[in-house]
């Protein structure tokens, strides 16, 4: 086999199905992510319509602190996949 074929068969091998689950971030850190920055994007655009800059500014800072919180989560194993996720049996 040609390095052409070879790499076509592993690129083949490799790319997705439908049958394949992929999870679409279904966890506490992701919905606790999006959950908050919502929350900052709907203070913030309460803000822009009343002109009011400061809050603006506040809601951006809890959007911020959403994506924050999300990563912390995920690394404390909250994420999909994580280790508090696990069934060990109890």
């Amino acid at each position: 086999m040609s390095k052409t074929t070879v790499s076509a068969h592993q690129a083949e091998s490799k790319m997705a199905s439908h049958a394949d689950a992929i999870g679409h971030g279904n966890s506490p850190a992701a919905w606790t992510c999006v959950i908050v920055m919502l929350v900052g994007a709907l203070v913030s655009s309460i803000a822009f319509v009343i002109a009011s800059t400061p809050i603006f500014l506040g809601g951006l800072v809890v959007m911020v602190i959403g994506l924050i919180v999300g990563l912390v989560m995920r690394r404390a194993g909250y994420g999909v996949g994580g280790s508090k996720l696990q069934n060990n049996g109890h």
